[in-house]
């Protein structure tokens, strides 16, 4: 049920809507546009908003609306080789529709719903899954196999799976006992860690393909690691060698914050790039989330999470990923806007009081599973 309110204040990415009867974290749909915007906090009859797209010509008395759930990312086949925006936007297809100037409240789904994958069944009728279990897999390009896994939350015993055979993300190809049903892809909350059994602990090291960090830093697989510098101490470059030369299966790359004609390096010279370990084109292996430094501030925060979320479902299926966050302290900076927006208490250097807890809540999401082989038995 969708629930409306009315705005009452705005002040940048920051807008105060009164009535709306939203939850915390819910996403809304702010304005005439239909502007992405998520519920940060809510005081008696006022919830505020931190809306993540360019929030001019909003005014009081405006019309807000509640969607029903947070904001969450599509996943499955389809992802590796993509350009998103913060909120899971695919650019080149709003590109496509739109042009080069994306209009404000566009929507389009993260996955293609028309194209058809080859599904090769793994489970048989009768056969019990839980969270994690592949039911099956598609060649998600000629390098990668994608499995469809079992969601968390749901279990049960296979009553009826599809075939060999070619299907969309949409259709239904596996139902259980409890009326479940699965589909090729599914949607997370990027807030919300994916669960895990077990965190490993980190034993593999991290080929990076430079010397000098193997040598000086070594890190290991599962394991976290910062890269701290002034402006323009080749921080961002270091991260773009690591996404091309490590020795990972899949490589998220976030530009949050970044300069635009940083992003555009990126951009451009990726898709060019051959993979060294496959000979096949590097954006084989890559997903490239793209919010430069000129876009709303509040859509840094979620490109962060999505990022990692994305992250988060290639290393449940078993397979060595190379996360590049560039960079957290834009991110700060991004809170400690919203933070004075929301006249929070400053911490040290006017950054918020919680800047700590939500930067480890961020690199805690990071550890190490088996392989996908042992998924398959194989």
């Amino acid at each position: 049920m969708q629930n409306k309110g009315t705005i009452y204040r705005v002040s940048g990415p920051v807008v105060t809507v009164l009535n709306l009867n939203a939850k915390m974290n819910e996403l809304v749909r702010v304005g005439h546009e239909g502007l992405f915007g998520e519920v940060i906090e809510i005081e008696d009859d006022k919830t505020i908003i931190q809306v993540y797209e360019d929030t001019s010509l909003l005014k009081p008395g405006d019309e807000a609306t509640t969607t029903g759930m947070p904001l969450s990312v599509e996943l499955g086949p389809g992802l590796l080789g993509s350009i998103y925006d913060g909120v899971q936007r695919p650019l080149p297809v709003l590109a496509n529709i739109m042009g080069e100037f994306i209009k404000r409240g566009a929507e389009a789904p993260g996955i293609d719903r028309a194209k058809k994958w080859e599904f090769f069944p793994i489970k048989k009728k009768g056969e019990k899954v839980n969270y994690g279990d592949a039911i099956g897999y598609v060649n998600e390009n000629q390098f990668t196999k994608h499995l469809i896994m079992c969601p968390p939350n749901i279990s049960g015993e296979i009553e009826e799976i599809s075939d060999h055979g070619s299907f969309t993300v949409d259709e239904v190809l596996c139902r259980l006992n409890n009326g479940a049903i699965l589909k090729m892809y599914q949607r997370w909350p990027v807030k919300v860690p994916r669960p895990f059994k077990e965190k490993m602990m980190p034993t593999v090291p991290l080929v990076t393909g430079k010397r000098i960090i193997d040598v000086l830093f070594p890190l290991a697989k599962g394991g976290t690691a910062a890269i701290p510098g002034p402006f323009g101490s080749g921080k961002t470059v270091t991260q773009q060698q690591l996404a091309k030369w490590s020795d990972t299966k899949v490589v998220v790359y976030i530009g949050c914050g970044e300069r635009g004609n940083e992003m555009i390096d990126v951009l451009t010279e990726f898709p060019q790039l051959v993979d060294p370990v496959t000979g096949g084109p590097l954006m084989n292996r890559t997903v490239l989330i793209a919010n430069t430094s000129n876009m709303p501030v509040a859509a840094r925060e979620a490109s962060i999470y999505t990022g990692i979320t994305i992250a988060e479902y290639y290393r449940d299926m078993g397979y060595d990923v190379a996360l590049m966050a560039d960079s957290t302290s834009r991110w700060a900076e991004a809170m400690r806007e919203i933070s004075s927006r929301l006249e929070e208490m400053p911490g040290e250097e006017g950054y918020p009081a919680y800047l700590s807890s939500r930067l480890s809540s961020f690199y805690e999401r990071a550890g190490e599973l088996s392989h996908w082989e042992e998924k398959l038995g194989l």
